[in-house]
């Protein structure tokens, strides 16, 4: 038997709220359009990661209100983030470990991966039973043998010159070339400096940082560095060092 619900939460309903849930860290960063959405349904905003509050602080929240029920809509607005097993996850293991008085939780079938697209995400709810996979898996036991480790900036600034555009084009590329996490960890982080370089990436343990990153110099990094062990001159930065001599005694 299906437990699907087809009603969308498009007023607020005593004892009821809506939380839409940013998945990632664009959401984060276009923070203003989550809120900008959530109005119209009388709905707050909460994040999977980097981003406040969290969805187990805000959960935590309605439910020392005396809230009875929440509605999760998960929302991802970028080139890529958890899927949508995850906001289920992290909202099954707080409803696990909540102490006291828990809301019934119903969450979206799907994500809606753009603004326009929250109502329709919403239509069909299915609820938390406790019986979701928890947060560990012995696939995620042990740090990744990767060599390199590339640190995508979602920083403001690299995010509005289009970062995401960096990052799908490195993790197709990788994919093309048969590289996996083993390989080449990928991390999206915040803001790294320098932001006049944006779109900014880094490579390490190299010591590699890149600017001006766009899907074509994506494909030259993944061949002639990542692949061919050769940093690539055209878009390298500069490091600047500190003067040993500024920090001797006197």
């Amino acid at each position: 038997m299906s437990h699907d619900r087809t009603e969308a939460p498009s007023q607020p309903v005593a004892g009821r709220a809506t939380v839409l849930v940013g998945m990632s860290i664009t959401e984060a960063n276009r923070r203003d359009e989550l809120l900008a959405e959530a109005a119209p349904l009388g709905a707050t905003t909460a994040f999977l990661q980097q981003g406040e509050p969290s969805l187990s602080a805000e959960l935590t929240r309605l439910a020392d209100a005396g809230t009875e029920t929440a509605v999760l809509i998960g929302v991802r607005l970028g080139a890529s983030g958890p899927g949508h097993s995850w906001l289920r996850r992290i909202a099954a293991h707080w409803w696990r470990e909540r102490a006291g008085h828990r809301p019934a939780l119903l969450v979206a079938t799907r994500l809606a991966e753009s603004a326009d697209a929250v109502t329709a995400a919403a239509a069909s709810v299915k609820p938390i039973t406790g019986e979701e996979p928890g947060l560990t898996s012995p696939a995620w036991e042990e740090v990744t043998g990767h060599r390199h480790q590339v640190m995508v900036c979602r920083g403001p600034r690299c995010t509005a010159k289009r970062a995401d555009d960096a990052l799908r084009s490195l993790v197709r590329q990788l994919a093309e070339h048969g590289l996996g996490d083993d390989d080449v960890l990928v991390v999206q982080t915040g803001c790294q400096f320098p932001c006049n370089q944006a779109p900014v990436i880094s490579v390490q343990p190299d010591d590699v940082w890149y600017g001006h990153v766009d899907p074509v110099t994506i494909t030259t990094i993944v061949a002639d560095h990542l692949i061919g062990g050769r940093p690539v001159a055209a878009h390298r930065l500069p490091r600047r060092r500190k003067d040993p001599r500024n920090h001797e005694e006197d």
